[in-house]
């Protein structure tokens, strides 16, 4: 039973601590310990141009950076690959929209004059959409935060000691 106001610890959180309590607190949904499989970024991204070979590059390496991490550190595994998948996209297009705006700009001539230039929306888009990945995925500094690390053991077992 969780104390009035405060959420019970994240059920990983709480295997890890060693302080699971099945009467206390739900196991949840459990996957196969399957490591995340890369998606093929040409599927996802088709084309030859240059700008979707550079979103392609630049959703690898998103990928390459923070999928071992989130491996790790919170137990992603392959059955939940699309949420990242998501997230590197989505980055790749708000980093290919960044681009678009600085050779373009923000006002651009337009049919009817001086106008907004499109871009300016689609990245205000994305943005929202990758601030509330990466609260999901736990990636900023607020959300990584509701999960907190292990006590260290202070204890003079150590070998090295």
């Amino acid at each position: 039973m969780a104390v009035a106001g405060r959420k019970p610890k994240p059920y990983i959180q709480a295997v890890r601590e060693g302080t699971f309590r099945g009467d206390r607190q739900k196991e949840g949904v459990r996957f196969a310990p399957t490591d995340p499989v890369e998606p093929d970024w040409d599927d996802l991204l088709p084309g030859d141009d240059l700008e979707v070979v550079r979103a392609r590059k630049t959703a690898a390496e998103l990928w390459g950076r923070i999928v071992p991490a989130l491996t790790y550190s919170a137990g992603l595994v392959d059955v939940q690959r699309e949420t990242v998948t998501d997230l590197c996209v989505t980055w790749a297009w708000i980093v290919m929209g960044n681009r678009a705006l600085a050779r373009e700009g923000v006002i651009i001539d337009g049919d009817r004059g001086r106008a907004r230039n499109p871009w300016c929306t689609v990245i205000s888009q994305h943005r929202q959409h990758f601030r509330s990945l990466i609260g999901e995925l736990g990636l900023t500094p607020a959300s990584a935060q509701r999960i907190t690390a292990p006590p260290q053991d202070d204890e003079d077992d150590d070998i090295w000691d």
